[in-house]
């Protein structure tokens, strides 16, 4: 890569700016949306993805809050029912599990029992990264399987930001969730005109043998699995869900008969993971374009280490995603 080349990519948004720039824009256009958290206004978050918002907004609008989970939820869906439009930062989503009755009796369900919207995000870093068991839970398939959330999985700069502007644009509840090794990963994004549907996968690459169907940081994993593939002249398409409620079931089926051979993973563990879901969907729906079984890749079922070594060996690697792409190709 060239120095010039180097510079101009160095200069652009990081995935958490991208956060903060698709959240600056929606505060601007709409005084409802306020954000409330533990450690925003001096330290920005824990991942700097609301840096500086409390110092341009000022502290009517960025809110630190005591460490109560089901507190800063609960206050969240009053005020999202009264007018507002808040984001409820938890940091970590582990730390979701303090506020299940908030956010999977009460958010989820109150347009459903008394007609009225709840407009609210709640912001949380998802994926195994180094922290350990109460750090790296991928809790996604839990709240894509409740009714009335809607689940955002981003895994560039530019998905970030224009999903969390459609996410601030919705009546109703977003889980959204960033992955803690992509935050400082940096890339082009769209300007305040640019806002993207819910439901909407991305093509990451194009390929011509098989397809792997994936989301959040497995899309780097993908990537360089498809890299040493194309190696020994194997070409594959990577498909990037980028929300997994609503989900794109279009680009699914569409990907299955395009290909017949095809791979879904994610970090989760294997066992109940959304991966399952997608795969027998697709089977039942295209059994008959399909080459062989759909493979599926995820993590372990089991808690992630604190050791950096330990924690890596519980996640799809880029050998795991190279065998699963090898066992389609051999039907």
């Amino acid at each position: 890569m060239s120095t010039q080349t180097e510079t101009t990519r160095n200069t652009l948004p990081s995935y958490s700016e991208a956060f903060q720039q698709g959240v600056r824009e929606e505060m601007y256009r709409n005084e409802s949306i306020f954000i409330l958290g533990t450690d925003l206004i001096e330290r920005g978050g824990h991942f700097a993805q609301v840096r500086g918002i409390a110092q341009e907004f000022g502290l009517e609008r960025v809110k630190d809050s005591p460490i109560s989970e089901a507190a800063m939820v609960a206050s969240g869906i009053g005020a999202g029912m009264y007018g507002c439009h808040p984001i409820i930062d938890l940091n970590f989503i582990d730390f979701s599990l303090g506020a299940m009755d908030e956010i999977i009796n009460q958010a989820a369900k109150i347009r459903f029992m008394f007609g009225k919207p709840v407009p609210l995000v709640i912001r949380a870093t998802s994926g195994v990264a180094l922290g350990g068991a109460h750090h790296c839970n991928s809790l996604e398939v839990l709240f894509a399987h409740t009714p009335g959330l809607s689940v955002a999985v981003p895994s560039r700069a530019y998905d970030v930001k224009g999903l969390i502007k459609t996410a601030l644009r919705a009546p109703d509840p977003v889980i959204f969730l960033m992955h803690k090794k992509l935050s400082g990963v940096r890339g082009e994004v769209g300007d305040e005109n640019v806002l993207i549907p819910f439901g909407s996968a991305h093509t990451v690459q194009s390929g011509k043998d098989a397809a792997i169907i994936t989301y959040g940081y497995t899309v780097v994993t993908a990537q360089k699995a498809a890299a040493k593939l194309a190696e020994s002249g194997v070409s594959i398409e990577i498909i990037d869900l980028r929300t997994l409620y609503p989900l794109d079931e279009d680009a699914i089926n569409e990907t299955v008969k395009k290909f017949g051979r095809v791979v879904v993973a994610d970090e989760a563990p294997l066992y109940g993971s959304i991966t399952g879901d997608i795969a027998s969907t697709a089977t039942e729906e295209n059994f008959k374009y399909l080459k062989g079984p759909i493979v599926r890749v995820g993590g372990i079922r089991a808690p992630i280490s604190a050791h950096p070594q330990s924690a890596e060996a519980a996640i799809p690697t880029v050998e795991s995603m190279i065998n699963a792409v090898k066992k389609v190709l051999a039907y």
